[in-house]
């Protein structure tokens, strides 16, 4: 059956069917210059959260009780299941919309906003015609009213992002720390002297007690590099050197595999691969969200920890945002080997991501322009997700090599040191000869 469609404008209200026991309360805009950061505020009658845990968003996708569970659609829409018996049980009085780009522009520069609330028999639409020169936007609030629940068309823009948004419906929000400023985050983490800044060691008393637990701390990457000595020997690479990079994926939907560990532990066994293969033994390391930036680089001395001390995980406010912006990090990157830092020997790229890969122009842009400069891009995707270009590389044509690979794992750290090893130098060798052939390496 089709629903009664009502439209909303500014400031007008409209009554969900009381029949309705769930709702779908969807946001969305046809084009937009950054990501639209979707969000809900569960909030009680003075019109703050009774917590932080009554904030739906991204990274917090559903409430205690998940009475409102946000679902991502896509980098322009999402939308958010409601319990209303639930709801109507809880004390909460309303529930605030409101999305935030994430990114350049303002709400002026979107194009096609539009929230809509659907129950049993009602779809209530309310669509923003007039563009706000803001970065945040109130679309509507879904508040009590009798034995039912009405949508509320707002509209309202706030100046400045999600922070102020937050704040202002009583989430509390932390100052971020400045990037740059002293500490060991702002410290170049490489070779023995980094790393003893980095560990005080223990009193002098116990100086000889305790020191082989240094070397303890070492044998980990010594183990792992004896696994990837193994996986190059078995591909006839174990005479050859290339400068290795990392990139690791810090948006939003890595969150928790940043808390558990999954990233630092990706970083050590990747580690162990320029600690075996890159000509001076340093990994060069990039982290990107909306934003990209390079991390200081690291060897096997200044591993421990190296993820929590330079960018422990996605950040709802400030850092690099928390969108998925591939084209950036791998434009920085050929910019730091072709541009800054050129040199004859490979670059061997291996690139972590869990997909929301929509970029596809502009990555396949960039890969075909890299084709003709000595870089190896070995994608891995994390988990079972949207990769979109990645999932097509074999058939990307333009390309003056084939030069990239994608393979995806459903838990890396199920994923055995051996399995691991051999399949990220699956199609590197490959790679390794047709561009000795056309000239793309000379070393």
């Amino acid at each position: 059956m089709n629903p009664n469609i009502i439209k909303l404008v500014s400031g007008s209200n409209a009554k969900l069917d009381e029949a309705s026991t769930q709702a779908t309360v969807k946001i969305s805009c046809s084009s937009s210059p950054a990501i639209l950061d979707i969000s809900c505020f569960m909030v009680g009658g003075n019109g703050k959260v009774p917590s932080d845990d009554f904030f739906i968003f991204y990274n917090q996708p559903a409430d205690p009780k998940h009475t409102v569970v946000f679902n991502p659609i896509d980098k322009y829409s999402g939308e958010f299941a409601i319990d209303l018996r639930a709801l109507s049980a809880s004390g909460i009085e309303k529930c605030v919309f409101a999305a935030t780009l994430d990114g350049p522009g303002t709400f002026a520069d979107v194009r096609g906003c539009r929230i809509s609330a659907a129950g049993k028999g009602t779809e209530l639409v309310y669509e923003i015609m007039d563009g706000n020169a803001e970065t945040s936007l109130v679309l509507a609030e879904l508040y009590r009213h009798g034995g039912g629940f009405k949508l509320r068309a707002v509209g309202r823009g706030f100046h400045g992002g999600l922070k102020p948004l937050a704040e202002a419906h009583g989430v509390e929000v932390e100052d971020e720390a400045p990037e740059n400023g002293s500490g060991a985050e702002a410290q170049p983490v490489s070779g023995h002297t980094e790393a003893a800044a980095a560990y005080s060691g223990p009193p002098k008393d116990t100086v000889q007690e305790e020191a082989p637990r240094a070397a303890l701390n070492l044998t980990k990457i010594d183990l792992l590099k004896q696994q990837v000595g193994i996986s190059l020997r078995k591909k006839n690479l174990d005479q050859e050197k290339a400068r290795v990079a990392v990139v690791f994926d810090a948006s939003g939907s890595m969150a928790q595999l940043y808390a558990k560990g999954v990233v630092q532990r990706a970083f050590e066994r990747v580690l162990a691969v320029a600690a075996k293969m890159d000509d001076d033994g340093m990994l060069d390391v990039w982290f990107f969200a909306t934003k990209s930036k390079r991390m200081p680089s690291v060897n096997e001395h200044g591993y421990e920890d190296y993820v929590k001390r330079t960018y422990p995980g996605p950040k709802m406010f400030g850092g690099l945002g928390i969108g998925n912006n591939e084209p950036v990090v791998m434009a920085d990157l050929i910019k730091k080997y072709t541009k800054e830092e050129p040199g004859d020997l490979p670059v061997y790229v291996v690139f972590f991501s869990d997909g929301g890969i929509y970029e596809t122009p502009k990555i396949s842009k960039l890969l075909i322009q890299s084709s003709k400069h000595n870089i190896f891009w070995q994608f891995v995707g994390l988990g079972n997700a949207d990769y979109g270009v990645l999932r097509e590389l074999d058939d990307l044509r333009g390309r003056y090599v084939d030069n990239a690979d994608f393979f995806a794992l459903d838990d890396l750290d199920e994923v055995s040191d051996e399995d691991l090893y051999d399949r990220l130098f699956n199609e590197y060798p490959k790679w390794l000869r047709e561009a000795r052939q056309k000239g793309v390496v000379r070393s």
